[in-house]
């Protein structure tokens, strides 16, 4: 059964467009604790369209903490107070009645606001379209026991593999660096045999794309892994660095 309904202040980031100036729109609701914060951004923007207002813009797709869309900042905290928790997974019974939220976008240089809680996350796809593959001819599917993998690297190879890019990264560092998102997809190839071949020349593009795109540098502070949804550890980052070292030794470089 259902808890009884819990009345919240919800203070959210109102922009027209990138260029308008921002706000904070208050909305007093009564909401039921088995509701998600995207479930109750739904429910205010019903009662906006109702009124012939313009409802609030912000995105998702899954609702399943796997795609990434759902990124919110909640009282200053990427994805709100929970550890390892998407946006959308975050459920009203984890506040109290009285409570009041501040719901914004994810705040950074390079994730441009479009319009109220919509961020410009393309430059992960840019960042992904530099090196976040392996290339190998096409076919029939090879035997699983062709290439052998030990369990261990197979396992941080699919711990690296996790990272959803939702961008909570580069909104909790104060740097806005997107290093911990990097590191993963570098490392998810950098552990496997089938990754080797472009092992070097991948992390040198990447990084390179990474920084065109205005993401700062890493400031050591893990405020990236504590964030992430899905805990995607501060070691990528490191397997990153020595692999980018490694390909300036290997190419004679040290731009």
């Amino acid at each position: 059964m259902s808890e009884k309904n819990i009345n919240l202040t919800l203070n959210i980031w109102r922009q027209e467009s990138p260029e308008a100036k921002g706000y904070f729109e208050k909305f007093e609701k009564e909401i039921s604790p088995d509701a998600s914060i995207l479930e109750v951004l739904d429910e205010i923007n019903n009662r906006l369209e109702f009124e012939g207002k313009e409802p609030i813009a912000f995105e998702s797709d899954c609702r399943e903490g796997i795609c990434g869309a759902c990124g919110l900042v909640i009282n200053g905290q990427p994805h709100g107070p929970l550890p390892k928790t998407a946006t959308c997974q975050l459920h009203m019974r984890n506040f109290k009645d009285g409570d009041t939220l501040y719901i914004e976008p994810f705040r950074a240089t390079a994730f441009k606001i479009l319009k109220d809680l919509i961020v410009d996350r393309s430059g992960f796809d840019k960042i992904q379209v530099a090196g976040g593959f392996v290339s190998f001819n096409t076919g029939s599917a090879p035997d699983g026991n062709v290439i052998l993998i030990s369990k261990e690297m197979a396992d941080q190879a699919l711990d690296a593999a996790e990272c959803i890019g939702c961008g909570a990264c580069v909104a909790a560092c104060k740097n806005s660096s997107a290093m911990l998102f990097v590191g993963a997809k570098v490392s998810q190839f950098a552990l496997l045999p089938q990754g080797q071949p472009e092992r070097y020349e991948r992390v040198q593009a990447m990084v390179k794309v990474m920084d065109e795109n205005l993401f700062g540098s890493c400031t050591n502070t893990y405020a990236c892994e504590a964030e992430c949804p899905k805990g995607i550890s501060v070691l990528n980052i490191a397997r990153m660095n020595r692999d980018y070292f490694m390909a300036k030794l290997k190419t004679g470089t040290n731009e």
